[in-house]
């Protein structure tokens, strides 16, 4: 069971994420409740497999996605505050295991969108999913409007 009494948030290392993460860092200062960052990843759909050039042998996911978080951490809020937050690599849906995770959290923070969403949407699929169906209050921060 997932601790009670904390803010999740979600990293995926893009820059609405690291908006996120900045956030989450900020209240978790100001509540003085712990923060934990939640990256997740899965195998893409077998259809897609075909189209995906052969991976090395030694290519471990699950390393590569820890590295992510890890990196995003640091390079958003430096080493010293980065080693304070708990960390968490799930494999699966990143909504599905972002929801897993805020069961019990006071807070569950995202971005507005991960790096698959499209620029023309108001909110990605995984933020509309959780603003839906998370079992916490969700906060999605938004970046700056596009001036293109």
């Amino acid at each position: 069971m997932a601790k009670a009494g904390r803010i999740v948030v979600g990293v995926d290392g893009s820059e609405p994420s690291v908006r996120a993460l900045r956030w989450a860092v900020r209240q978790a200062g100001l509540t003085g409740e712990p923060l934990e960052a939640v990256i997740s990843w899965e195998y893409p759909a077998a259809g897609w497999a075909a189209m995906v050039p052969a991976l090395p042998a030694d290519f471990d996911p699950e390393a590569m996605a820890g590295r992510i978080l890890d990196d995003t951490l640091e390079q958003t809020i430096g080493a010293e505050a980065a080693a304070a937050i708990t960390r968490k690599v799930l494999i699966g849906n990143p909504a599905q295991a972002l929801m897993e995770r805020a069961e019990g959290a006071t807070l569950l923070v995202v971005g507005d969108r991960g790096y698959s969403g499209f620029k023309a949407a108001l909110l990605g699929s995984v933020g509309l999913h959780l603003t839906q169906h998370a079992p916490c209050p969700v906060v999605v921060v938004r970046g700056e409007a596009d001036t293109d």
